[in-house]
C-alpha cells in the first residue's frame, strides 16, 4: 500500500535512528485465509525478534480480526498489516464492507459467537475500529506493547 493509504498513517517519524518496521499482506475472505492469516504474522513476527507472549498474543489478535472481517462482512479479501511504532505493536486489519455501528465487545458468555473482541480487549493495550476513507470497508485495529529487546526467561519466537 501507497504511503496515506487507510492502513499506513500519512505523518511517521523518519528522523535519525526511528525505525519504521511494517508488513502487510491480502488475503481471500474465506474461512481458510485464517490460517495463513496466522502463518504469515507468526513469520514477520518472529523475524522482528519479539518477544514471545507479544507475538502470541499478536498472532491471536491477527485470528480474531481476520475471522471477523471474514464472518461479518461481505468483503472478497481481506488486508492486513503490522508495524512497530514508536516501541508498541500495531496490527491492523481492513476489510470491503461493514454493517453501521462497527464492532461491539458483547459481554454475553452464552453466545456460540462474539467473543473474538473480548480476547481482543482484553490480550490487547489498546484497540478500535474506523471506516476505512476513501477506500471503502472499516479498519479494525489493535496495539500491544513491543516486548524486543526485554529480558525473557522463555525462547523469542512464537
Amino acid at each position: 500500500m501507497a504511503p496515506g493509504s487507510a492502513l499506513i498513517p500519512r505523518l511517521m517519524d523518519l528522523s535519525p535512528g526511528a525505525e519504521a518496521l511494517r508488513y502487510c499482506f491480502a488475503l481471500p475472505a474465506r474461512p481458510e485465509s485464517v490460517a495463513g492469516a496466522r502463518e504469515l504474522a507468526r513469520t514477520r513476527l518472529d523475524a522482528w525478534d519479539l518477544g514471545r507472549d507479544t507475538c502470541e498474543a499478536a498472532v491471536l489478535i491477527v485470528s480474531e480480526l481476520v475471522t471477523n472481517a471474514v464472518v461479518h462482512t461481505a468483503s472478497t479479501r481481506v488486508v492486513c498489516e503490522l508495524s512497530r511504532p514508536g516501541g508498541r505493536l500495531r496490527i491492523a486489519v481492513q476489510d470491503q464492507g461493514h454493517q453501521p455501528g462497527g464492532p461491539r465487545l458483547r459481554r454475553s458468555s452464552d453466545d456460540e459467537h462474539g467473543r473474538g473482541l473480548l480476547l481482543v480487549d482484553a490480550m490487547s493495550s489498546a484497540w478500535g475500529s474506523h471506516d476505512a476513507g476513501r477506500a471503502s470497508g472499516r479498519i479494525v485495529w489493535a496495539e500491544l506493547p513491543d516486548e524486543a529487546g526485554q529480558p525473557s526467561g522463555a525462547e523469542r519466537t512464537c
